[in-house]
């Protein structure tokens, strides 16, 4: 049977990668489509690496598995904690290979840390999978464990680069770091594929989607860019092998910067109080400029170690307070409404929740900028989320316009700005390519959905598809694949704890700025 290696491409979108392709930059890529099938690819809400990742792996929207963001809001309880993926409860594409007998490998994929036996390796990766605050993880990464020593002197592999990129700035050793981290990546899958023949392989390049916030479609967005042209040249020249291309969600050149929760508080539906965070930025400290003196004097490591945690935690990103520290900004009693950042908006159910949803949905159609509408669509949780979790999900999840960033900053005092650490932000329209033997020569096709692709994958190796998947098996074989449906497997979530330390990488990337 013919392999079948899925390369996730964290970010990607046509509107970055058309022009390099118009120029012959990336002719690689360019030829796949030729010999391919290809489309632009929808994201479920929020267009985020958290929850895209696993709604990709899973054939589910969010309302399937319980994660709608980076974070886990429970007003009722007064909680905001990080997720991480001991909380996504639902089994993934290559559970149903190993039930059917045919042997996996992930590498490098969001949303798998802490990783978990499947038949054959799980390398976790993303920004999810840390050691503590700015440092990579330097072991527990790897299913089974006698697999990092491996990586790690044959490859010279880390979960993260070091130098760690954290600003625009920083175009010298951290982008080449990024590129070596991509390198390692794709030796250690083909070899690993290979040594074990194994039927299916995935590999995630999370940090593109790193350089394209930081840089967008600048020089050093471009080398990354180049050197997985170069890598899907080696994969296309095999005959022995279906190749996917795919990507959690597009991105867009980033215009406006709207503080959701700025405007929740300016328009009535929230009540703030002074914090610790209110005095640390009258003398300007924030995270931003102390992680850049660290840095410049060498001295991250000793100070991640030595600073106690609340004390790192009361120092305010620029953006204002976040995460946990929201609700301490925040009068919750008196507060109807609170945001995380790119869309989920979630309310306090002392209030009338019905009132209050539809008057907060009308007044967010109107919101303008010198563009036009900060966003394109108003929806209610329920309507687009389907499944078990829906009863978690945030009441109310807005559509951003390609180009905004919604920050969930408290405290910053403006509403809209001119685009702040991002170059770049997330939009709800990734990348989707197939070409191999099993696959037509069809071109570019309508857009897909990203439920599409685990059913499609388990399809192209003769899988049969489970019936609580959302997506369905796409158009794109030669032959039409003789696979049924299913049911699915039972799989209870994990409940290993590393909550503060995922939170801690997604702020130095920008992702909780």
């Amino acid at each position: 049977m013919t392999k079948t290696f899925v390369l996730g491409l964290d970010g990607a979108s046509w509107r970055l990668l058309d022009p390099w392709i118009e120029a012959g930059d990336l002719p690689n890529i360019a030829a796949l489509r030729e010999s391919g099938t290809y489309a632009p690819s929808r994201s479920c809400l929020p267009p985020v690496t958290f929850p895209n990742w696993k709604c990709y792996a899973s054939g589910k929207d969010p309302g399937g598995f319980g994660v709608f963001w980076f974070e886990k809001v429970d007003l009722e309880a007064g909680e905001i904690s990080v997720c991480n993926g001991s909380d996504f409860d639902t089994p993934e594409l290559w559970d149903y290979l190993n039930d059917d007998g045919q042997t996996a490998g992930v590498i490098n994929m969001p949303s798998t840390y802490p990783p978990r036996d499947i038949e054959d390796l799980m390398v976790s990766g993303g920004p999810d999978a840390v050691e503590g605050e700015y440092r990579s993880l330097e072991q527990g990464y790897t299913a089974p464990a006698e697999l990092e020593a491996e990586l790690e002197s044959r490859f010279s592999y880390r979960v993260h680069p070091d130098p760690l990129l954290s600003s625009n700035d920083e175009t010298g050793a951290e982008v080449e770091a990024i590129l070596d981290v991509f390198e390692a990546r794709f030796e250690a899958a083909v070899a690993l594929m290979d040594e074990r023949d194994l039927d299916f392989v995935h590999l995630t390049l999370f940090y593109l989607n790193v350089l394209h916030h930081f840089f967008w479609d600048a020089e050093p967005t471009k080398r990354g860019w180049e050197l997985v042209d170069e890598w899907v040249g080696r994969l296309a020249d095999r005959e022995d092998l279906n190749l996917v291309l795919m990507s959690d969600h597009g991105s867009a050149a980033t215009q406006t910067e709207f503080y959701v929760n700025e405007w929740l508080a300016e328009n009535g539906y929230q009540t703030r109080t002074t914090t610790a965070e209110d005095y640390f930025q009258t003398v300007g400290l924030t995270r931003e400029n102390a992680l850049a003196v660290a840095k410049r004097l060498g001295m991250v490591d000793l100070l991640a170690t030595v600073v106690p945690e609340r004390i790192q935690q009361m120092v305010p990103q620029e953006a204002g307070v976040k995460r946990g520290r929201k609700l301490e900004a925040i009068d919750l009693p008196k507060t109807k409404a609170v945001a995380s950042s790119q869309g989920p908006i979630y309310l306090n159910h002392d209030f009338d929740v019905e009132a209050v949803r539809e008057q907060l949905m009308a007044d967010l159609r109107e919101v303008e900028d010198e563009h036009g509408p900060i966003f394109t669509e108003v929806y209610r949780g329920e309507d687009i989320y389907n499944g078990p979790y829906v009863e978690e999900a945030p009441e109310v999840v807005v559509e951003q316009r390609p180009g905004v960033h919604v920050n969930d900053g408290m405290g910053g005092g403006e509403i809209t700005t001119e685009p702040a650490r991002w170059a770049a932000e997330n939009t709800n329209t990734g990348i989707f390519v197939a070409s191999g033997p099993d696959f037509q020569q069809r071109g570019e096709i309508d857009r897909i959905s990203i439920l599409d692709i685990a059913p499609t994958v388990l399809a192209s190796l003769g899988c049969d598809v489970p019936t609580d998947m959302r997506g369905e098996v796409l158009d794109v074989f030669v032959e039409d694949p003789d696979v049924g449906e299913r049911d699915p497997l039972v799989d209870a979530a994990r409940t290993d704890d590393a909550g503060e330390e995922v939170s801690e990488r997604l702020k130095q990337l920008g992702y909780m700025e």
